[in-house]
This record gives C-alpha cells, structure tokens and sequence, in this order.
C-alpha cells in the first residue's frame, strides 16, 4: 500500500478559518477586566470562536526589538474562560520569547495574513520541531477559500427582553429590538423599527460590515468586536435618529440616514 494512501486517516492542505486576538497591552489584569466584561454582557459573542494570539504589537517599533512581554500561558488560560479556542502565536522573529514558549510545547508559531497589514513573521523564523504544528501551520497560512454567500435572515416580528437571533449571512428585522434582546450577524444588521437591546454585526472578524436602524437607542453596539456601550452616551445628532454605523480603522463611526 502506498505510503500517501491509508483508510484510516490524510493529511491534506486546507485552510482554517481563525480570528486574530491582537494583544495591545502586557497588562493581563486589564485584559482579564474587559474581556470578563464583555463576555458577561455578550456571552454568546465569543462563540468558541477559534482565535490565535498576535503578538506583534507589544513588538518594538522603533528599533525593531522584541519589545514587551506577556505570559503566554496565562493569556491562553485566560481565552478559554471566556470561551475562545487558541490555536497558535503569531510572532516577529525579534520576539523571541514567544518563539522560546512555542518550541518549550505552548501553542504552535503561526505565520498570518491579515487585512490590516501587520508585519508577517519571517519564513526564517524558528519554529516548533513538531509535525503537528507544521500541520496547522500549513493550514493557517494559506489563504481562505472564496466565502459563500449567504441568503439574509428575515426577522419580522420584535424581539423583546432575553431572545436572540443569530444569522449567518445579513440579518434584516422589522420589528422592535427591545432592551435585553439580541440581533447577532455574520454581514449586516438592518433594523427598520427602534434598536434598544444589542447588535453584533461582522462578529467573525468582518470588517466591513454595517449596522443600520430608524432609531438608534441601544445598549450596546458592535462591529467586528470594536463595541461601544451606553456608557458613553450618544451625540444628540444620531440618538433616537436613522443611522448607520461602521468601522474606520478601530474606530465605530456613527452617521446620520439621509432618508428623504
């Protein structure tokens, strides 16, 4: 029998669909604070989403080193508390210390291409000597399949307190989103009727998804995990008005709806 040829397992090249938890902070209690904070408000948003941990930020940007340092493991401790599933590192050679906890068993060395356009880790980089990180490897750092489209969610009746929907594709609701209610979306979310509950529109890293409603009055709104609360309170020009909202940079940017 051939070597390449067995009914009892293959290995192919494929692609995996992951997020990239970028860490902008060493500072693990103030990660622990607003990821708790967060999951306790959305439980549902973290999804076992399956994530692998960027890095490259903490590296330094003016002479190239390797910058601040974060501990690993408590940081994949920490994910899978609140549910998310790490898969790997994404690194800069300088940042030997998380090369140095990969090879020691901690979760494989990714090489990543995201839209943003963070430095990718250099083919040179050392890597851990194990086939199944170079399994993984090969499967991360290929590029994703053509997405198929998927058909809108139609909602039309209001939601009220402690219902949710969630929607592969866009996500379209005539009804009232009332406080305590849900509206999760993969695309866009269109509310023709008062948002007062939460949306989560692009919740699996899109970035380019949008958020549109008659009449903006929510409890928390969110685009590609960038979110904003009532804690910080709505200007008067886009409050109770039609809206659409999207993401520039890291920024949500809220405008009024033209609709006349």
């Amino acid at each position: 029998m051939s070597l390449n040829k067995t009914p009892f397992f293959e290995l192919r090249s494929g692609s995996v669909d992951t997020l990239l938890f970028v860490v902008k902070t060493p500072d693990l209690d103030a990660l622990r604070t607003e990821l708790t904070r967060r999951f306790e408000a959305t439980p549902e948003f973290f999804a076992n989403d399956v994530v692998a941990i960027d890095v490259r930020r903490l590296a330094a940007s003016d002479n190239g080193g390797e910058g601040e340092r974060i501990s690993l493991a408590e940081l994949e401790t920490l994910l899978k508390s609140v549910r998310m599933r790490p898969v790997g590192v994404v690194a800069l050679p300088a940042q030997t210390w998380a090369i140095q906890w990969a090879n020691s068993g901690g979760l494989p060395i990714l090489e990543a291409r995201d839209r943003r356009g963070a430095p990718k880790p250099s083919v040179d980089e050392a890597k851990p000597n194990t086939e199944a990180a170079a399994v993984i490897e090969a499967a991360v750092a290929k590029e994703p399949p053509p997405a198929v489209p998927q058909p809108a969610t139609i909602i039309e009746r209001p939601l009220r307190s402690g219902q949710q929907v969630y929607a592969k594709g866009d996500l379209i609701v005539l009804g009232l989103v009332s406080y305590g209610a849900e509206v999760i979306a993969e695309g866009n979310i269109h509310v023709y009727a008062p948002l007062r509950g939460r949306a989560l529109a692009g919740v699996h890293g899109n970035l380019d998804a949008r958020i549109f409603c008659t009449c903006l009055e929510p409890e928390l709104i969110s685009i590609a995990g960038i979110y904003r609360t009532t804690e910080n309170p709505l200007p008067a020009d886009v409050a109770s008005k039609p809206v659409q909202i999207w993401l520039d940079e890291e920024k949500l940017m809220i405008e009024p709806l033209r609709l006349t």
